[in-house]
């Protein structure tokens, strides 16, 4: 059960890190100026669930196929593609996003945020960490992690972006990839070694 509890916690950390000031954020944002919070927040959390159900099953599978030197090898590198992304966007400008008329709240923002995070990094290190973790904490700590992202975009965004520089939570959060990187790179040489 701590095990559990680990993985699903360090999970929930990096992605929420990880998803801080992102696009999904924008989206909860800008859904909610304008419509009632909670089938904003519905449509986003059922779309993590989802995309999170598919990253964490690809990232078994690949495990279960490739050696682990390989899949670790592969971790690291896609964590240090992340962290230098996010370092990188520490200078970029906020994106506007525009919601489509004529749909139910809940679905354009599930549409919406199933769009924009299909293959976004926080779900490939959804899957990068399921491939060298149990599936269901790292589920829950993805899924978690998002539901709790949304909930400050649609709830305090405005006001923490106000407050505390964008850059600033996209140069934490490369931080913590790179760092990520290079635990997953020493794991690849260990296993290697074995």
């Amino acid at each position: 059960m701590s095990e559990f509890f680990g993985v699903a916690s360090a999970t929930l950390g990096l992605v929420a890190l990880a998803e801080l000031g992102d696009k999904t954020q924008v989206v909860c944002m800008t859904l909610a100026a304008r419509h009632r919070a909670f089938p904003v927040l519905l449509g986003a959390v059922l779309a993590f669930m989802v995309l999170n159900l598919l990253a964490v099953v690809f990232g078994a599978a690949v495990a279960a196929w490739l050696p682990v030197w390989l899949v670790a090898g592969v971790v690291a590198v896609l964590f240090a593609i992340f962290g230098l992304h996010s370092l990188r966007e520490a200078n970029a400008e906020a994106v506007e996003v525009e919601e489509r008329s004529g749909r139910s709240v809940l679905l354009s923002t599930f549409v919406l945020i199933f769009l924009a995070e299909l293959g976004d990094k926080t779900q490939l290190a959804v899957a990068g960490l399921a491939s060298t973790n149990p599936m269901l904490p790292v589920w829950v700590g993805g899924t978690l992690a998002l539901a709790l992202t949304s909930v400050l975009g649609v709830l305090a965004g405005q006001t923490l972006l106000r407050r505390l520089p964008l850059k600033w939570l996209h140069r934490v959060s490369g931080a913590l990839f790179l760092l990520l990187a290079i635990l997953a790179g020493w794991r690849a040489i260990a296993a290697w070694a074995t």
